[in-house]
Parts: C-alpha cells; structure tokens; sequence
C-alpha cells in the first residue's frame, strides 16, 4: 500500500513538472500569434482618394470695355460642419448621415464653390473687379451664401443633392438687394463613389451657373452710372 502511494505520489509530480515546463512554449507561440497578428493589422493603410469640381478650362478672361462699373467682393460660403471638411456627405434620405472612409475632397465643398465663382465672375468681364473678401481691398457688393446641402441620397434612385442660396449685399448701405436659391438632385450614373462625385460636379456647376446668370440679370436690370471722372 505505501509503495503504492509513493508511486502514484510520483507519478503525479511527474506529470505536474512536465506541464508546468510546456507552459512557456504555449505562451511564446501564443505571444508569437499575436504578434503576427497585430503586424499584419498594421500593414500599408488604404491610401485615401481624393476629388474636386471641375475648374471649367475656358476661363481666359473675355474682352469687355464697359463692364459694370462696381468692385465685386466673394464673401464666405457657409454651411453645415460637414461640408466645411473634405469629407465625402451621403444620407439615406432620413435624419442620418455618413461619410467615405477612404474618399475624401481636395479642398471643403465650400471653399470650391466659392472659388469656381470668384474665377467665373472674374472670367466674365461683367464686373470692374472681383475679388476675394480681404481686409484690404475695398468694395461695393458683397456676395456670398450658404451651403445647405452637398451629399448623397439613396433612395427608390441614388441622386446628388446640391442646395444653396446666395445673397448680394450693397457694402454702403449694408442691404440685401439680391437673393438667388437653388435646390437639385441629379441621378448618378451608378452606385459608386465616382459617379456619386461625377453628379455631385455636375450639380454644382449647373447651379452657379443659373447662380451667377441671375445675377447678371440683377445688374442687367439696375444699371449703374459710371464713377465720375
């Protein structure tokens, strides 16, 4: 019986050794697995892609002796914080709303807009001078709005949402003498991101342009005396 105990007391001593001594092995390996893991996480990250409006390319400035005899400033275009970021906006037509992870814009939607319409206006020869609003520069109207909306929408169709409105301002008698909204979705051609950016692109544009015509017709409509000599 003592005999019997001291070798099962043995035995079991034993096999607790031999345990003990595999644990480091197991927890290597296992270190080692989590390491190769957390190394292959943090690989190359997915490169961002990046988009912007089209500048059109026939913006050379056109030859005009009488433009309107006023300095045009370009104010600020503001809107929601989201579109002051260069993220690309969807939404599924309710309340919510996203962005692309790895999509983004070259510059914020809102300073696009505005710099499509300061080239524009400047490539018109409507108007004495354009200019960006600095602190230095004096002038007589002041243009600038607000950017409502910039964004997907997916729906029963997946469209472009571009909403914005524009006001002219008198920087003399600090009045509101000109105000002009646009509201469109545009189809895309698909449900991918470039065609997303394609129908974004083209909603923009066809707004400044109706934008900057409406006001053409503003001046067209309250002409201005020239400066005296």
């Amino acid at each position: 019986m003592t005999n019997f105990t001291e070798m099962s007391t043995e035995s079991v001593r034993a096999r607790l050794e031999r345990r003990v001594s595999l644990v480091p092995a197991k927890l290597s390996l296992c270190v080692l697995a989590l390491a190769l893991g957390l190394a292959a996480g943090c690989g190359a990250a997915r490169p961002n892609q990046y988009y912007q409006l089209t500048i059109p390319g026939d913006l050379a400035p056109a030859s005009n002796p009488n433009p309107i005899p006023i300095t045009l400033l370009i104010g600020r275009l503001t809107g929601p914080a989201l579109y002051r970021e260069d993220e690309i906006v969807y939404s599924s037509g309710g309340e919510g709303m996203g962005t692309y992870e790895y999509h983004r814009w070259a510059e914020p939607p809102t300073e696009m807009i505005a710099e499509i319409m300061l080239r524009q206006l400047r490539a018109s020869a409507h108007y004495r001078g354009v200019y960006n609003l600095r602190s230095d520069i004096h002038g007589d109207f002041l243009l600038h709005g607000r950017l409502y909306d910039f964004k997907e929408v997916s729906g029963s169709a997946e469209v472009a949402r571009v909403t914005m409105e524009l006001e002219l301002r008198n920087v003399k008698t600090a009045t509101s003498v000109w105000t002009h909204f646009y509201s469109h979705d545009e189809p895309t051609a698909g449900k991918n991101v470039d065609a997303v950016v394609a129908a974004l692109d083209k909603n923009a544009q066809q707004g400044i342009a109706e934008c900057l015509a409406s006001l053409a017709e503003y001046f067209a409509a309250h002409p201005l005396a020239p400066p005296a000599p």
